[in-house]
């Protein structure tokens, strides 16, 4: 039995479960994400791939299990030079103003101004990008992928493989991480970012 407005409501609910959660880590602050460039906390990159690695993984083995059919997921085209573009200036966006949209919702809830005016940048942008669509369809086309839907299909290799390497990769990037964060003044704990503060006394 489907209960009216269960899908918004248990959206909400887990929006907000999330937020609490990136609120009380640290992760509504922005002294994390520029703490990311600045390459002195990899918080944010390490729980992004553990993330990722922990999805592919996660997929694969319910897949075998036969609890998923991978061919019912929808798996959207690939657009390199769109994404890299993308990528580019969502990247700039992240290191400037030190959020990212779903940190900026959890700042501006938090009383954050700067989260406020981030927040109000990301809507403006997001309504000039809808306004101007029609004319940057061909750029949200560019370097669109269209011999493979997936990695494994595209380098012709078993999901396992991608499993190996990803996993592979996110022990060196951890081992790197901690090699830079020993060098500089270390990451932002959670109290220090809930609190507005930094571990480097000259930021």
């Amino acid at each position: 039995m489907m209960i009216p407005g269960g899908d918004v409501a248990s959206g909400l609910l887990c929006g907000a479960l999330f937020g609490f959660v990136l609120e009380n880590s640290g992760f509504g602050s922005p002294s994390k994400l520029t703490g990311q460039f600045r390459l002195t906390d990899w918080s944010v990159f390490k729980v992004m791939f553990t993330a990722i690695v922990v999805a592919a993984i996660g997929l694969h083995l319910l897949t075998l299990a036969g609890l998923l059919d991978a061919d019912g997921l929808f798996v959207p085209p690939a657009v390199l030079i769109a994404a890299a573009i993308g990528g580019g200036l969502v990247g700039a966006g992240f290191a400037v103003g030190g959020y990212c949209p779903g940190t900026s919702v959890v700042g501006c809830v938090s009383g954050r101004l700067d989260a406020l005016l981030f927040l109000v940048g990301l809507l403006a942008g997001t309504w000039m990008f809808a306004a101007g669509f029609d004319v940057l369809v061909p750029l949200t086309k560019a370097g669109e992928v269209g011999t493979a839907d997936t990695l494994p299909e595209l380098l012709r290799v078993p999901p396992l493989v991608i499993d190996g390497v990803l996993l592979a990769m996110a022990v060196a990037i951890f081992f790197v991480a901690a090699r830079f964060e020993r060098q500089g003044p270390g990451p932002v704990t959670a109290q220090q970012a809930v609190a507005g503060e930094s571990p480097n006394p000259a930021l």
